[in-house]
């Protein structure tokens, strides 16, 4: 997937990642993809429940090219 923003949360722990998003989102177009690379095993429910939270939609997860998770996020407003 093309995300018009990529936050290199790797070492950050819970809930770092999600904050960095918060503070981050509205750089990207409505529409434009974030993705969030994180280590912390927190994060696979955490972006999901930022997402819903702040009314923002949770597309899924894949990988960095290094193998690292990124969850991926669609800024919806």
């Amino acid at each position: 997937m093309d995300v018009h923003l990529e936050l290199d949360c790797r070492g950050m722990i819970c809930p770092q990642p999600v904050i960095r998003l918060g503070t981050r989102y509205a750089e990207v177009p409505i529409g434009g993809l974030i993705g969030v690379v994180a280590t912390d095993v927190a994060a696979r429910t955490d972006v999901p429940a930022w997402c819903r939270m702040r009314g923002q939609e949770y597309v899924g997860e894949d990988s960095a090219p290094d193998g690292v998770p990124r969850y991926v996020v669609r800024r919806l407003s």
